[in-house]
């Protein structure tokens, strides 16, 4: 990346998509590292994520944990251990994209942005899925997986290649949570404004 304001665009971007996929964007940044796309490149320490080692090892990862979402039950299980480990993927995802500056920086950036977006994004995607299951038995859990894997391609796909339009997704992406929020605070039969 040539600017830290792209870097960190970048990072952000990612980390917003761990939150719902952990290894899907780490996939794509994998993949666009370790062919060279977009122009992407990482600093030293972070030089793994680029690795054949690492894109046979998230391609598995990726597979495995959309296949294994899209099971009802199973996905409640994926997103109860993804308050978990989304964090981690979205702390790793900012400090790859920042890792071509300080380090240091890299990995607190890491902590400080990506790690709470990521956080952000998988709580809400927890509690999306759990209203879900409450009033579809489940069934309708395997609709908001493939939307959940969508999502997250289209997010990371958009930091990587324009990560100037990340901003404004992620103000749509809260737009929208906030509308479907106050949707279902509303009393029953009250029409809104």
């Amino acid at each position: 990346m040539d600017t830290w304001l792209l870097a960190a665009l970048l990072g952000l971007g990612l980390a917003a998509a761990t939150g719902l996929r952990t290894f899907l964007p780490l996939l794509m940044l994998s993949a666009a590292v370790h062919f060279e796309l977009f122009g992407i490149t990482l600093g030293e320490s972070m030089q793994w994520v680029g690795s054949t080692g690492a894109l046979i090892a998230l391609g598995i990862a990726t597979v495995t944990e959309v296949l294994a979402d899209l099971i009802p039950l199973v996905d409640n299980a994926l997103s109860m251990v993804g308050t978990v480990t989304r964090p981690v993927a979205g702390a790793i995802a900012t400090w790859a994209a920042l890792s071509d500056l300080d380090p240091t920086w890299a990995a607190i950036a890491g902590i400080v942005i990506g790690a709470p977006t990521a956080l952000a994004v998988s709580t809400t995607q927890t509690g999306v899925r759990a209203a879900s299951t409450a009033t579809t038995a489940g069934l309708g859990n395997p609709v908001l997986s493939v939307l959940d894997s969508a999502v997250s391609f289209v997010t990371s796909l958009i930091a990587l290649v324009l990560p100037l339009l990340v901003i404004p997704v992620l103000a749509l992406f809260g737009w929208l949570g906030y509308r479907g929020f106050r949707r279902l605070r509303r009393p029953r039969g009250v029409r809104a404004a």
